[in-house]
């Protein structure tokens, strides 16, 4: 997601539009306390809005379709899905709505906001990496893109299954390492 003002990416304020098929939200966490499971939601939406003389004021506005999860394993997916983890069928997205953002160095901002999954919302701080610089297109347009990481705690969104295992421990760590990947386009 987005800026630093040092760069003149941005040359006038503007709406940037999250391409979906370039830009992906994904997450890890620890399975059974021996490795990490990685997944992420295929379909990530949004608009991004940014001016440059003023970063602080830049509006960001992402949609995730959590039925478009993807663990690589089908029954895992399912179990995602259902009521114990996103219960997409009463929480068919999760989103996220910027409210302040900060630049702390060259090429990089942090970013908090409110992050709504399953109905509940928190305030989640991303540390951001870009923008990229700016790739012209042949018919006007541009695009740049970033990447936005935090990491939360699924019990504070609703999400408190799990099981314990014999080795002492549980199945389901608690803490989830989020990141998105957005490439950004402007129309010309």
């Amino acid at each position: 997601m987005v800026f630093s003002a040092t760069l003149p990416l941005f040359a006038q304020t503007a709406d940037w539009q999250i391409d979906s098929a370039h830009s992906a939200t994904q997450f890890s966490v620890r399975h059974m306390m021996v490795s990490t499971v990685r997944g992420q939601f295929g379909k990530t939406s949004g608009v991004v809005n940014f001016d440059p003389k003023n970063p602080a004021q830049a509006k960001v506005d992402v949609t995730v379709d959590v039925a478009s999860i993807d663990t690589r394993e089908p029954k895992r997916d399912a179990h995602l899905k259902g009521a114990d983890f996103f219960d997409v069928q009463q929480f068919p997205t999760m989103t996220f709505k910027s409210k302040r953002i900060e630049a702390p160095g060259a090429g990089r901002l942090r970013m908090a906001g409110d992050l709504t999954m399953r109905g509940v919302t928190r305030e989640v701080t991303f540390d951001v990496e870009g923008p990229s610089p700016e790739i012209k297109e042949a018919r006007g347009g541009a695009r740049s893109g970033a990447t936005a990481t935090a990491k939360i705690s699924r019990k504070d969104f609703g999400m408190t299954w799990n099981r314990a295992i014999e080795a002492g421990g549980v199945a389901v760590s608690d803490e989830v390492a989020v990141t998105i990947d957005v490439e950004l386009i402007r129309k010309p």
